[in-house]
């Protein structure tokens, strides 16, 4: 594996040998959260090897994302929230340290970490008898929103909307569900691996910010190792009917406006660039766990135009996305600064590595499908996209579909399609 940023391969103490790669994944997590330092777990779609990510101070994790998304920025994972503030401040956490379990034989430091090297070998010594003690966020829990009330911001949208005020909006809700007994997120986490192979799957835990695990089927941005930027407009839902192709689904008028509207606001992305050079697929339906939506990919070769930031300057561009906002942007977001009732924190923020597993690959997810957890709890969170054909009873059933996709982990019998 090609480690940017000079990381340096220590191999495992001989005690440790005989442990497999997911044990020696768990000791490093045991150590991180003991010694009370910043770390990302996640799986790529399509792949079946975790990797790990620890910083070596949360001060380090202060750092906001590289200019760039290519071969010079730093190693790291990126986890900004929906709206940067204070209280959920825009991290990224440098890859310091370095656990892939494809090649569980060594683990990477690098120089800026390289103090920690006796750390990380008593980390490797630590057999976690005693319950691993996860941070939570200190601030305070979500108001959970009650079918009524959701209805009414659904209704408020409709409105919006109506009055030419938005041309649409992404209202969500989050929801308070009880923690099992004996509830273990690196257990939950491999459970969300199993049950979803194509999406991202992550568990953050970040001391003062919290701890956070999810499935997301959505790319934000991607930069791939042979110069190729990628996005995608992805909006539309109805369930997955077991038996049935994803390319016989039939959508209804709203879902096709709604996505269309999504990869409008893209296009529009491009040409404040003044980008014309990009391919544009679709839209298909794909499936994504339990769900079906509508998906249109769009593609820049980097070799061929000049614009050698514009992965960082889409990304600018693009948060919050018109998926999980709204058009116009800053309508759309003040409309839900007034009526949505609660802080979304890193729900439909994004996530994901830069520059990890090798230079010049980045890919970037937008955090739905997602919960944050709390002592005896987890807040899940959904959101629906509305046009002015939006019915409330069937915006709330679509938030209670899209629950049952991390909830699974919580209650494996919440989604009969899992």
């Amino acid at each position: 594996m090609n480690q940017p940023n000079e990381l340096r391969q220590l191999p495992w103490p001989v005690a440790t040998m005989d442990l497999n790669p997911s044990a020696r994944l768990r000791h490093l997590v045991t150590g991180a959260l003991r010694t009370g330092r910043p770390l990302a777990v996640w799986r790529e779609p399509g792949t079946t090897h975790p990797r790990l990510v620890v910083a070596r101070t949360l001060e380090a994790a202060y750092t906001g994302l590289p200019p760039a998304l290519d071969a010079t920025a730093p190693a790291g994972f990126a986890f900004f929230p929906f709206r940067d503030s204070d209280h959920n401040p825009a991290l990224f956490l440098p890859a310091d340290v370095l656990f892939d379990t494809a090649q569980p034989n060594t683990v990477a430091v690098a120089p800026a970490a390289r103090s920690l090297v006796p750390a990380l070998t008593a980390w490797l010594a630590i057999t976690p008898v005693e319950p691993l003690v996860w941070p939570y966020s200190t601030q305070p829990v979500p108001h959970a929103a009650t079918k009524a009330e959701y209805s009414a911001l659904v209704r408020a949208g409709v409105a919006a909307i109506e009055a030419k005020i938005l041309g649409k909006v992404v209202s969500s809700r989050a929801a308070r569900w009880p923690l099992p007994s004996g509830f273990d997120p690196l257990v939950a986490f491999a459970d969300l691996c199993e049950k979803y192979p194509q999406a991202f799957v992550s568990l953050v835990s970040v001391p003062g910010v919290g701890t956070w695990l999810g499935a997301t089927p959505e790319v934000l941005a991607e930069v791939t190792a042979d110069g190729t930027f990628r996005t995608m407009a992805l909006a539309g839902t109805q369930p997955l009917v077991h038996g049935q192709a994803p390319n016989t689904a039939i959508w209804r008028q709203k879902e096709i406006e709604e996505q269309a509207l999504v990869a409008r606001y893209i296009v529009s992305c491009f040409k404040q660039l003044r980008l014309r050079e990009y391919d544009e697929t679709g839209p298909r339906t794909v499936a994504a766990g339990e769900l079906l939506h509508l998906r249109t990919d769009f593609e820049v070769n980097l070799r061929q135009v000049p614009f050698p930031n514009l992965g960082t300057d889409m990304l600018r561009l693009l948060h919050p996305t018109s998926a999980v906002g709204g058009m116009p942007k800053q309508a759309a977001l003040d409309f839900l600064h007034r009526h949505e009732g609660y802080d979304r924190a890193y729900y439909s923020g994004f996530l994901g590595p830069v520059n990890l597993p090798v230079a010049g690959v980045s890919r970037l997810y937008v955090n739905l499908r997602c919960l944050q957890l709390r002592p005896t709890e987890a807040i899940l969170y959904a959101g629906t996209g509305l046009t002015v054909d939006s019915d409330p009873d069937r915006e709330w059933q679509e938030t209670e579909l899209k629950l049952t996709t991390a909830g699974a982990v919580l209650y494996p019998m919440v989604s009969s399609n899992v």
